[in-house]
């Protein structure tokens, strides 16, 4: 007689029912820079960009996750996902945007900054305050080298991106990505629009 063993499935939810964005212009601010991105890596195959998508990074464990406002990975399939699995992908996050509120902060200065560096590998972590609730200055980002973060503060409403070659840049309510190459501004959905 033989026995059959079924491995035990863990399900890893997709949702934790809470609003995606704290108000319409976190929305925007996320919408914007998550599809500015896309379309900067659109011709590439190996670089994955999303947003409020939950990230697992200890297998069997589903309550082991994070979910970032906007992300970028570099080395993976662009494809659509239901959720990310570190041990699946290969790789945590290169790097994250948060989009923080009064009512986020504690958790996009503790615990997320901890996973991001400590666990995910996180190479660089911007901090947006669109509304200007806490942050001064209101946009802040973070480097790692080695164990820990650097902190720097823009110069000129700018910071820099080493892994993306791109420059973030506040503007009024907005973080805009700016391209030093071509020397504009990445395009939201709406500018795409119009220039149709």
């Amino acid at each position: 007689m033989s026995v059959v063993v079924r491995k035990k499935v863990i399900h890893y939810p997709e949702t934790d029912g809470k609003p995606m964005a704290e108000t319409d212009i976190h929305y925007e601010a996320v919408t914007n820079t998550r599809f500015a991105l896309q379309w900067y890596f659109r011709d590439r195959d190996d670089v994955y960009v999303s947003g409020n998508l939950f990230v697992y990074y200890e297998e069997g464990n589903p309550k082991k996750c994070v979910a970032p406002d906007v992300f970028v990975v570099f080395g993976v399939p662009k494809k659509r996902r239901r959720v990310y699995l570190v041990w699946e992908e290969g790789k945590g996050l290169d790097v994250v945007f948060e989009f923080t509120s009064r009512k986020t902060r504690n958790e996009d200065f503790g615990r997320k900054m901890d996973i991001y560096r400590g666990i995910l590998g996180v190479r660089e972590l911007f901090i947006f305050d669109p509304l200007r609730e806490y942050m001064e200055p209101p946009l802040l980002g973070f480097y790692r080298r080695g164990d820990r973060w650097v902190r720097e503060e823009p110069r000129e409403g700018r910071l820099f991106s080493e892994v993306l070659g791109l420059e973030v840049v506040m503007v009024g309510e907005m973080l805009r990505l700016y391209d030093p190459k071509t020397q504009n501004f990445l395009p939201t959905p709406e500018e795409l629009l119009q220039q149709r």
